[in-house]
């Protein structure tokens, strides 16, 4: 493939920002024009006055760090719970055969349907909101995990048996390369599915936190807030997307599709 010119890595910089923008100037100029009334969507300025407003007087960095806290320790454990069976069942055809039909099993079970069971059992503060990230990123993690393992070639394997790599080096330098990147994908997929699972754990049940924060201004009809509570999850979800992506192009720099060309 010809090498990429200045004006194309220009606009493949850009490009990811034109739809948002796009969006914004919609917004601003149906809200301003009166065709999308003040009560039904605030106008961009609004938005922004109450973001800096609650900038300054630390509130909104407050319930975001609250609420990154929660997310990132549940992906940590459900992640690295759904990394480990990955591992463990891609591996062992025994251990697959004890465990792999409960867990899909247990996966056809809406996670989200089981707040009020997990309410019940935990209350409405911290281990709730752990465990219902953790069961939402668990499964991804794991599918790919497992699939990437299963998905390697038999030849590379018996390649690296005939230059006498050990059952170990098999795995270090075969087998979990391989699958590197479908386990990046199931961790991409993963955290689009923790902050949904936040979302929707924060306002059910939370005294703090961005849901909280979006329903506490639904008691008082503060949709400035409400809308910036959204938008900062969709900024949230894609700062973690884009260090998802560099991840990506760190671990896989031996990747031909991974290449900076």
């Amino acid at each position: 493939m010809s090498r990429e010119t200045k004006s194309q890595r220009i606009f493949f910089r850009a490009a990811p920002w034109i739809f948002p923008l796009l969006t914004v100037i919609a917004w601003h100029l149906l809200t301003t024009t009166g065709i999308i009334p003040s009560n039904v969507l605030p106008q961009p300025l609004k938005v922004l006055n109450v973001f800096i407003d609650m900038l300054k007087s630390g509130e909104l960095l407050k319930h975001i760090g609250i609420s990154a806290r929660r997310a990132f320790s549940g992906l940590l454990l459900g992640g690295g719970l759904g990394f480990l069976f990955g591992l463990l069942n891609g591996f062992f055809r025994t251990a697959e055969k004890l465990s792999d039909s409960s867990i899909q099993m247990v996966r056809t079970i809406p996670h989200l349907s089981l707040i009020p069971l997990v309410i019940i059992w935990f209350g409405i503060e911290e281990p709730a909101k752990l465990v219902l990230v953790s069961l939402g990123v668990f499964f991804p993690i794991y599918l790919n995990t497992f699939h990437g393992i299963r998905s390697i070639d038999p030849g590379l394997i018996e390649m690296g048996k005939v230059y006498g790599l050990s059952r170990l080096s098999l795995y270090v330098y075969i087998i979990l390369p391989g699958a590197l990147p479908s386990i990046l994908v199931g961790v991409r997929y993963a955290l689009g599915i923790m902050w949904l699972t936040l979302i929707v754990a924060e306002t059910v049940a939370a005294k703090s936190g961005l849901g909280y924060m979006a329903m506490n201004a639904r008691e008082f009809f503060q949709m400035d807030v409400i809308v910036l509570s959204i938008l900062i999850y969709a900024l949230l979800g894609k700062l973690s997307d884009t260090a998802a992506k560099l991840l990506e192009r760190w671990g896989l720099q031996w990747h031909p599709n991974y290449t900076k060309r």
